[in-house]
């Protein structure tokens, strides 16, 4: 990892800075950082890249639907701090405190963190782990989407099915009845003028197998004509 500081500091013996750098502050810059880049790079290579960033093991809080996801709940539990990022920094000042003091006549205030980051080569294997993980939580919710529709529109296969069957039975129940009234009413017909319901079945009977394109050629005698014969 890159790991960029800055600190405050002050000349504590001016003879022995003046000693060491001549009194230019740049010279006295340079050295110091590099003091305070050694001790920055022995104390960070002791502990895990998460108790550089964080100070206390407050927990993250992860919305209800990333948690349905396995993967979010790996990424919500984290390691625990053992020292945490004030701990660090006050090792740090602590390593380099000692050799700023001796070899310059500088005393060292405070060190905070400016930038921890990846380097380029582990920042591309990060960035390409990320979105694997984002790939992985999305076709997760694309599976959650994928499931529930198919579970909709099972839902409404069964209820169109159900609405159709109600339907046809309404509609046979319905035709049922209409078949028993007609029948009624053709026994009622029968009943009552036999003559006159024989020759409305036989006109209907005309009118259903007859067009006004059709040509049929029939004797008098014949037993489909005896209706209109007789009429006449």
């Amino acid at each position: 990892i890159y790991v960029d500081t800055y600190a405050r500091w002050r000349i504590a013996d001016p003879l022995k800075f003046f000693t060491a750098t001549k009194g230019i502050e740049s010279i006295a810059q340079s050295r110091l950082d590099g003091i305070i880049d050694a001790a920055t790079r022995n104390t960070v290579a002791s502990y895990d890249l998460i108790e550089v960033v964080r100070t206390s093991n407050r927990e993250f809080q992860v919305t209800e639907e990333a948690q349905q996801f396995e993967l979010a709940m790996e990424e919500a539990k984290q390691p625990k701090i053992i020292k945490g990022r004030d701990a660090i920094t006050a090792l740090i000042i602590e390593n380099a405190a000692t050799k700023a003091k001796e070899q310059l006549g500088i005393e060292i205030k405070d060190v905070q963190f400016q930038r921890v980051n990846y380097t380029k080569s582990v920042q591309e294997k990060v960035f390409d782990r990320m979105i694997s993980e984002r790939q992985r939580i999305a076709e997760g919710y694309r599976s959650q989407g994928e499931g529930m529709s198919a579970e909709i529109l099972g839902k409404k296969d069964r209820e169109l099915k159900r609405i159709e069957s109600d339907a046809y039975l309404t509609v046979q129940n319905i035709m049922g009845k209409a078949d028993a009234t007609a029948t009624k009413l053709y026994a009622d017909a029968y009943n009552l003028e036999p003559e006159l319901f024989r020759l409305l079945k036989s006109l209907e009977s005309y009118e259903q197998t007859i067009d006004e394109d059709s040509w049929v050629i029939l004797s008098t005698d014949s037993d489909y004509l005896e209706p209109l014969v007789k009429s006449r």
